[in-house]
């Protein structure tokens, strides 16, 4: 599989990974071991990716980490679409949400996001799925998903942060794009202590 290392603010660090190949849960636990390898100095080898059990139907199960039996306290997260994946690596405390789309998405897919999207220009196809992705990436971050409409999501006018009305949240939106794939990341960093 080929991956490379994505630009991401502090705190989080993600690869995108592509083989179509490869299955997508093979992906996703193997960026996971790359990004971790390379941040504790050890083999991947020695590192176990596993996903937790679902706690109810529809639960969208997180990867953890052990090394030598002791769970690691990072947080792994993922996103997948078609042959790509990306995998992210936080410290705790840290939130955030992924979401991955083909630059050139097809018809279905347009039809679904301006269904849902608030823009006036809808005909703009490079904005619709720039502000279809961050939008995705806050439900991610925010935890409730499909369960928020994609059209009570809000973001400022420069694309650069963006909250769900019923929640006190403001994410920071970074866009992670590479080649012919637009990613958004949704990131509200630790609290300081």
């Amino acid at each position: 599989m080929e991956s490379v290392l994505l630009d991401t603010p502090a705190g989080v660090t993600a690869r995108l990974g592509w083989d179509p190949k490869l299955p997508e849960h093979d992906r996703k636990r193997l960026l996971a071991k790359e990004l971790l390898s390379a941040k504790l100095g050890i083999e991947p080898r020695g590192i176990i990716v596993e996903r937790e059990k679902p706690t109810t139907f529809g639960h969208h199960t997180q990867l953890f980490a052990t090394v030598d039996g002791r769970e690691l306290p990072l947080q792994i997260r993922t996103v997948s679409f078609r042959a790509a994946t990306i995998t992210a690596l936080a410290e705790p405390g840290v939130v955030l949400g992924l979401d991955l789309r083909d630059a050139h998405p097809d018809e279905l897919t347009l039809s679904d996001m301006r269904r849902h999207s608030h823009l006036f220009d809808e005909s703009n196809i490079p904005a619709l799925t720039a502000h279809w992705t961050r939008v995705q990436a806050i439900r991610d971050a925010d935890g409730r998903g499909t369960r928020v409409r994609g059209e009570h999501v809000r973001l400022d006018t420069n694309l650069a942060k963006g909250w769900i009305p019923d929640r006190h949240v403001r994410y920071q939106l970074f866009d992670l794009s590479r080649d012919s794939w637009v990613i958004t990341l949704a990131y509200v960093p630790a609290p300081v202590e």
